[in-house]
């Protein structure tokens, strides 16, 4: 069974056949958290976090940390926090801040307390003062290269800094030093004293502090040093009585480091938290890391952290997914304990499986050819019944307007054409859909050749919903259409896959943006729409019959229609990865 199949089998096992939360097998954190339970945990001492660092846009893999953490909440009744891991000034900005809480409530999501990293500084601070006091740090001013050096390799042990038996009093006097800025950047850290010979790298005297005369977004430049992000990390769960800090894979070996750091201020009264780790979510034909998204918005490869294109949840959100669609992506990929790829067509998959039972039906034309009915009255007009949505009863009707010039896509006519061409062809009938069956006669066509009309007839008693034998007949082809007078343009964003490349920052030789798409977005400013959508608002979502679904984007205005493609109806990308 080839890939593919093996992803749509899952996706059918996963959608026909639903499970309550009772009945529900545990994932591997839930049960660990069950089995803390029943060995003596007070259920009322729950409480999970998602602690983003604000250095940028929320992407799809936040959003399985996401509804992770949240779910956990609400599965358990336990409070969430929403902390912000707010170490790094040169890379943080409010900006990010406002954009994560934004996605977060978008997503559906409530956070118990909002708290930030930089609230406990003063406590980092005092609490770094107890392990100098304590013997188990010490202030070193060698250079970052050499420092690196003496850590040695995984099959190598470090050997310890000549600065490491400095006394108390004079770490004290140092640390001091710098916290008052009479050190410039790089010159001096703080090191917690461990083991310069442990077979985990991390444990060999990491840095506990640095210094950074950078203004910080929230406390200004109240500080000259800040906490590095493995000591700030777990104090901070502690501080805020986090029972299970459920961090990704790549902090695993932090877990060893996580835990010493605790041991140095735990109080046996206090709930210790329990840090376990979980696989990040990846996605084909995408990139997820922060820095890559980071340079793809400053060297204008795309429009910004919001560009329909991204993986990010703004970029999502313009797009037109919605969270219901997310959220049950996040579900149906699950939590794993290795790192693996999720392919991107469940989350396709998603979005269409949702916006199949909400988005109203609508009718645009992207490449408009003119059709003229010759035997309909001139001057005539009509407004037909056009059922909005065929899978939700309660979505009801609207008045589509008909007349004797239409558009239809150039596509979905050929002068000649073979019999699995169930469209428009000369001397052939196809059903407009809500109207009426047409048949085409002739074309007319400029010098070059190309066609600039096509004349058709139309069987006046085959009006659909009219209940007339006509109206039953059977032709095998439907065509979706615009009324000429009644047209609405519009521009249409097509948007695609950034990367042609289903893994393009797996390939370390060559620079993931060489697998950038060069057809992901295509601009099409001729575009008709059915006149209803002219009372639609910035964000509504829609399908364009037999053509995918669109959304207003938020350069929309009543005067000048934006959409954005959200997905087409069908895979194309799984017709040309068959081809090759």
């Amino acid at each position: 069974m080839s890939h593919s199949s093996q992803l749509f089998s899952l996706i059918l096992l996963f959608s026909t056949k639903t499970m309550d939360d009772n009945t529900k097998a545990l994932n591997f954190l839930e049960q660990i958290i069950e089995e803390d339970l029943s060995n003596g945990l007070d259920a009322n001492k729950l409480r999970f976090r998602f602690p983003p660092e604000p250095n940028g846009y929320l992407h799809i893999g936040h959003a399985a940390s996401i509804c992770l953490n949240f779910g956990l909440g609400l599965k358990y009744k336990a409070p969430v926090n929403l902390r912000f891991d707010d170490t790094n000034p040169t890379k943080e900005e409010q900006e990010y801040v406002d954009a994560i809480k934004h996605d977060i409530k978008w997503l559906g999501f409530k956070w118990d307390k909002e708290l930030y990293s930089s609230d406990y500084f003063q406590q980092l601070y005092n609490w770094a003062v107890l392990l100098i006091k304590n013997g188990k740090a010490y202030v070193d001013d060698q250079s970052s290269e050499v420092m690196a050096q003496q850590k040695g390799t995984p099959v190598k042990e470090g050997t310890n800094s000549p600065f490491r038996d400095r006394s108390v009093a004079e770490n004290l006097a140092l640390f001091e030093k710098m916290k008052q800025g009479d050190f410039e950047e790089g010159t001096h850290v703080l090191r917690a004293k461990i083991d310069m010979t442990s077979p985990n790298m991390l444990m060999r005297d990491p840095i506990i502090y640095r210094i950074l005369k950078r203004a910080h977004h929230r406390t200004g430049t109240d500080w000259n040093i800040y906490p590095m992000y493995d000591w700030t990390h777990g104090e901070s769960d502690y501080i805020e009585q986090v029972s299970h800090s459920i961090c990704t894979l790549e902090f695993k070996n932090h877990r060893e480091l996580y835990d010493w750091f605790l041991d140095q201020v735990y109080d046996t009264e206090l709930l210790r938290p329990k840090q376990r780790e979980f696989a990040r979510r990846n996605l084909s034909y995408t990139v997820m890391s922060k820095r890559k998204l980071l340079q793809l918005v400053e060297e204008n490869l795309v429009n910004g952290w919001d560009d329909p294109r991204m993986p990010t949840i703004s970029g999502l959100r313009r797009r037109g997914y919605t969270p219901e669609a997310i959220r049950k992506f996040s579900d149906l990929a699950g939590i794993a304990k290795r790192d693996n790829v999720t392919d991107v067509a469940l989350l396709e998959f998603c979005i269409k499986d949702h916006l199949n039972k909400t988005a109203p039906r609508v009718m645009a034309v992207l490449n408009p050819v003119k059709v003229l009915i010759t035997n309909y009255p001139k001057g005539g007009e009509e407004w037909l019944d056009a059922e909005n949505n065929p899978e939700d009863e309660s979505a009801g009707s609207r008045k589509v307007p008909f007349a004797r010039e239409i558009y239809i896509e150039r596509e979905d006519f050929r002068e000649q054409a073979n019999k699995k061409f169930f469209r428009l062809k000369l001397d052939k009938e196809v059903r407009l859909k809500n109207a009426y069956i047409i048949k085409a006669n002739s074309v007319v066509k400029n010098d070059a050749g190309d066609i600039l009309e096509i004349h058709c007839t139309y069987d006046p008693l085959s009006k659909s919903g009219s209940g007339t034998p006509e109206s039953q007949r059977r032709v095998k082809g439907t065509l979706h259409w615009v009324s000429v007078k009644h047209a609405v343009p519009a521009e249409v964003h097509l948007y695609d896959r950034l990367f042609s490349h289903e893994a393009p920052d797996a390939q370390k030789e060559v620079d993931f943006k060489t697998f950038i798409n060069q057809d992901s977005l295509i601009i099409n400013k001729n575009a008709l729409v059915e006149p209803s959508l002219t009372a639609a608002n910035i964000g509504d979502r829609f399908q364009f019959q037999r053509l995918g679904y669109f959304n207003i984007d938020d350069d929309s205005t009543p005067e000048k229609l934006v959409f954005n493609r959200t997905v087409p109806l069908r895979d194309s990308w799984a017709k040309t990865e068959k081809r090759k």
